[in-house]
């Protein structure tokens, strides 16, 4: 098919809406003829009636003379922009007015300028690209404003998420009622306002690296990046490409300039971890960084100023590996301006009971299946057990549970892993001691022989008394020496209604919580 045929109406084509203005009548009944058959024509004598037709029709293509009395079409092509910006504008003359084609171009804006007299299968090209432009101008449109609005849309998801992610990493997000944890709580809700260098210390599995981003988010760097780094992970060489960044051709496989860590989190954190694990080298550059606020790139003799906040921790003693000569001193010294150890779990276990609980229904949420809770005998083992891997190992170990667990809704001894079983039943009670022997006549009184049955009937005493002596759940918590979290899980569990809560006298009052 010839370009001039492909013109022309093929089966059903848009009925586009095109004006045509001109004051001499032959031209317009021309123009009709020609571009009737696939077009809807609207054809007006001035430039006046053109822009009523305007204010009225869904217009896609403007064809107007360039000498009219009264409105030019300069002029007129000027005021369809202002009511009609997208269509497209062509100009008809049968004069060489240079200075008037010009003006034409700059403020009516045209799309092509149409000599008289015209081919009809010219024009019909012509006309056929200009409305291929319109077209695509249209679909421009709405990809812009379909951009417009998933960006409105993705701004409001990252807002969101922020805020989850600032929940999640709140210092209110990390449980921990045991004491040494409280006064951790105190220490680090001050230091998180400040830009100081803070050092986690503390065995494997104690979060520190929730810890670490608990104090970024917060604190007045929140907006910033928070980046991380395990430093035992990599050897010197990457390790430095990665915290510093790298030029093209500093090593082999630098293929293109790469961003360290450190300029990344420009006017945000860096969490360094296991920095124990650095070598000499990378402990100098290190300290310049800490010192001088200065990265160089590897295959760089330029330095850069960064302006990082720097949170390290290490499972290490350093203080040890200073004296033995294996860790920089005054590097020791730039890192532990505060210093926070975290306990390891077997010395808060007051706190496993809630720290199960919540790991049992995250791991529950993954697996779409709600527990409700664990058994009395199930919660001594993992209170008595020593844990040596810490809060990871507890939440490896729940989730385990979650994912192995049968049809039944409260998790069981059966269901924990024979080493934790084991390690519970060598440390005795919890506490590195003996229960001691029992006396059979301690049995005499003893109606159910069922020991959960019991257990759980003895808890459910224990409870309406706390909660109407104390007054309220939070202070029947503290009575009884447990998480309000784990309270009201046992509530929950043991089926309590709020009725029997309330003090006698108070029956009729609403509960405070």
């Amino acid at each position: 098919m010839s370009e001039i045929e492909s013109a022309r109406p093929t089966g059903e084509t848009h009925r586009y809406g095109i004006l045509v203005v001109d004051d001499e009548d032959a031209i317009l009944e021309s123009l009709s003829y020609t571009l009737g058959v696939e077009y809807e024509i609207f054809a007006v004598n001035s430039g006046e009636k053109g822009l009523e037709v305007l204010d009225r029709e869904n217009i896609s293509l403007v064809i107007s003379d360039q000498v009219m009395p009264g409105m030019s079409g300069v002029e007129f092509l000027e005021k369809v922009i202002e009511r009609n910006p997208r269509a497209i504008r062509m100009m008809l003359t049968g004069y060489a007015d240079m200075p008037s084609l010009i003006r034409a171009i700059n403020d009516g804006r045209i799309y092509r300028y149409l000599p008289k007299p015209w081919e009809p299968d010219e024009l019909r090209i012509n006309v056929k690209r200009a409305l291929e432009v319109y077209e695509l101008s249209n679909e421009n449109a709405k990809l812009a404003d379909a951009l417009a609005v998933a960006n409105e849309r993705l701004q409001a998801e990252n807002v969101y998420l922020r805020r989850e992610v600032e929940a999640r990493y709140s210092f209110d997000g990390i449980i921990g009622d045991a004491p040494a944890m409280q006064k951790i709580f105190d220490v680090t809700d001050k230091v998180s306002q400040t830009d100081a260098t803070v050092l986690l210390t503390g065995e494997t599995g104690t979060g520190k690296d929730l810890l670490a981003r608990a104090i970024h988010y917060s604190g007045p760097r929140k907006e910033g990046k928070f980046v991380a780094q395990n430093c035992g992970a990599l050897p010197e060489t990457l390790l430095e490409s990665e915290l510093f960044g790298h030029k093209r051709g500093a090593f082999t496989g630098a293929h293109a300039d790469k961003k360290g860590l450190f300029e990344l989190a420009d006017g945000g954190t860096i969490f360094l971890d296991e920095v124990g694990e650095t070598e000499p080298g990378m402990q100098v550059r290190l300290l310049r960084v800490l010192q001088d606020g200065e990265i160089r790139q590897l295959g760089s003799s330029e330095t850069r100023k960064v302006d990082v906040r720097v949170l390290a921790a290490t499972n290490r003693d350093l203080k040890k590996c200073v004296e033995e000569g294996r860790f920089r001193e005054d590097l020791y010294y730039r890192l532990r301006v505060v210093e926070i150890e975290l306990p390891p779990l077997r010395e808060r276990s007051s706190d496993i009971p809630a720290l199960a609980h919540h790991f049992l229904d995250e791991a529950g949420a993954k697996v779409r299946r709600e527990f409700l809770g664990f058994s009395n005998a199930a919660m001594d083992i993992l209170v008595a057990y020593a844990w040596p891997g810490n809060v990871r190992e507890l939440a490896n170990e729940i989730e385990r549970i979650t994912a192995l667990a049968g049809p039944e809704e409260t998790i069981g001894v059966d269901n924990l892993s024979a080493h934790v079983r084991g390690g519970a039943t060598a440390r005795g009670d919890g506490r590195g001691g003996s229960r001691g022997p029992v006396d059979a006549e301690s049995f005499a009184a003893v109606d159910d022989w069922d020991l959960n049955r019991s257990v759980d009937a003895l808890k459910r005493r224990m409870l309406i008394l706390a909660v109407r002596e104390a007054g309220s759940k939070s202070g029947a918590a503290e009575k009884l020496g447990i998480p309000r979290q784990s309270l009201q899980k046992m509530i929950k569990r043991l089926e309590i209604p709020a009725e029997e809560l309330k003090r006698p006298e108070a029956a009729s009052e609403t509960d405070e919580e």
